[in-house]
């Protein structure tokens, strides 16, 4: 299950890096590129609260295969697109897939692991999820350079077929006895109404947060996206059937402030790769490869500082090791803040990646424990998904919000940089390179030459250019990365919300039998 966990994870970061391949292979615009990339996240994003309740319903070891074929089938057809708009419908289809299987993964830790386990299996989980992103440029960079960018997608058709055989083979069946009836106007309500979220939130900045066509404009559809998720929570309280989203869930002390720790985190977490992405391609001119090798020791870090969180998280609880994690990943950011200037190299970012590393470790599988304590075993489904989504649109907003500091500060100090030093340049081209620099906030690369100009004075162009960016850049990526060690600092002293921890007063045999006998 986990293998499946970890190539859908994969997939949602590995086609970053095949962005100007697929604009020149294809045809396709950079809007078409963008909606991809968007496409597969938008429709990940807005089922799992639906997909989540299924596998109550239905079993998750039948909606985790049915997700594991639907990814495989929309990668094959991913591989063979010869279209951007064939590749998109292809793309939304492993969205689908990815969606049907990810919350799967943590009901069935939940229902099959006693209590005292829990956290060594949600250890594996948080290292899948802070290893699969940044892995995904380097295997994605790797295909590049020696084969096509087809293969991004057809690798993925060996391994879900594997995992699909290995998933029915091994993984317990999980199956209530039970006829069940599905609230479909709750499944309508609450995919619409994340949409709009979702939507508005992913599109925002191409649009300036205005108008899109018409009177609809992106606050509105923000807007409809409230409006229906609060039409649908009023809807599952009316519910007396089985409602998509139980609100009993949230009368567990734990699980409701562990999704707000989950959101505030995602929040703040979402920013440090952002910027750092950015900082390294396009103010360092690291290559896609380059930047995921230089990020890898973090994701290795992570993956093993997990194993072991989830193992203290077994003895301790997971409350204080999360608290700890999120502090340490604020100092890291302060280390990264201290460290990094316009012409670091890349082992200057090292003491504030390690930290950074350890301390992610010491976060997701902690987090994922903490908020599933007390869960009804019997609702594993819809608490997966109620808490993945909230992350999601946590990671969403995070995204937008820090995307846009970053480049409201990025316009300011380009501007200051470029007035210092437009006196290196000719008269004639000093005005238009302050204009130009302010600018390139919008794009996140430094101004290109005008035309017509000798090749020394285009050459002296592009230096001034670069340094100013450079500059420019750092500064306002500190701020950016201050702004998120305050939100994940915010994060660690909400979690002195959790209830005091209980040590549990049955052996593992019985709470195995007790967890999974309604699923049986």
């Amino acid at each position: 299950m986990s293998i499946g966990f970890f190539m859908s994870l994969l997939d949602g970061s590995i086609v970053n890096v095949a962005v100007p391949t697929l604009i020149h292979d294809l045809d396709a615009s950079y809007d078409q590129v963008l909606w991809i990339i968007d496409g597969y996240l938008l429709v990940f994003s807005v089922l799992l609260i639906t997909t989540g309740r299924l596998g109550d319903l239905f079993g998750y070891r039948r909606l985790y295969v049915i997700g594991i074929i639907t990814f495989t089938v929309g990668s094959v057809l991913c591989g063979l697109a010869g279209a951007p708009a064939w590749l998109l419908v292809a793309r939304l289809l492993q969205g689908l897939g990815g969606a049907l299987l990810f919350p799967q993964v943590i009901s069935s830790i939940l229902t099959i692991f006693p209590p005292e386990l829990r956290g060594r299996a949600f250890g594996l989980f948080g290292a899948i999820v802070g290893f699969a992103p940044i892995t995904g440029p380097v295997i994605g960079g790797l295909l590049l350079a020696h084969l096509s960018w087809r293969w991004i997608f057809f690798i993925n058709v060996p391994i879900g077929i594997v995992t699909a055989v290995l998933a029915l083979r091994f993984a317990p069946p999980m199956r209530s006895g039970r006829t069940h009836r599905l609230d479909l106007l709750g499944v309508a309500l609450a995919t619409a109404g994340l949409s709009g979220i979702v939507f508005g939130l992913i599109e925002g900045e191409r649009y300036a947060w205005g108008t899109i066509t018409g009177p609809i404009s992106i606050p509105a559809v923000i807007v409809a996206g409230v409006v229906l998720l609060a039409v649908f929570v009023l809807w599952q309280h009316r519910q007396r059937g089985e409602p998509v989203m139980p609100l009993s869930l949230f009368g567990a002390r734990d699980f409701a402030v562990g999704n707000w720790v989950g959101f505030v985190f995602q929040l703040g977490m979402i920013g440090i790769m952002f910027a750092l992405v950015l900082y390294l391609q396009m103010a360092r001119g690291y290559s896609a490869l380059e930047t995921g090798l230089v990020v890898l020791p973090n994701a290795v870090l992570t993956a093993v500082g997990s194993a072991y969180a989830g193992r203290l998280s077994d003895r301790f609880g997971g409350k204080y090791i999360l608290m700890t994690g999120l502090t340490l990943l604020a100092v890291g950011l302060l280390v990264l803040v201290a460290m990094t200037g316009p012409t670091s190299s890349a082992w200057s970012l090292l003491p504030g990646l390690i930290i950074i590393g350890v301390a992610s470790g010491a976060t997701f599988a902690p987090l994922q424990q903490a908020t599933m304590n007390g869960v009804d075993p019997r609702l594993a489904g819809a608490a997966s998904g109620v808490s993945s989504t909230i992350r999601q649109v946590g990671g969403v907003l995070g995204t937008a919000l820090l995307g846009a500091l970053l480049s409201a500060r990025l316009s300011a100090t380009l501007h200051s940089e470029a007035e210092k030093r437009a006196g290196r340049l000719p008269e004639s081209l000093r005005a238009q390179f302050v204009d130009n620099s302010a600018g390139a906030a919008h794009d996140y690369s430094p101004p290109t030459p005008p035309g017509g100009l000798d090749p020394a004075t285009t050459s002296l162009y592009e230096r001034v250019a670069a340094d100013t960016f450079a500059t420019g850049f750092v500064d306002a990526m500190q701020t950016t990365l201050v702004a998120c060690a305050v939100v994940l600092i915010a994060a660690a002293l909400f979690c002195l919300l959790f209830s005091p921890r209980d040590k549990p007063t049955t052996t593992p045999a019985q709470d195995r039998k007790a967890e999974t006998t309604p699923q049986e």
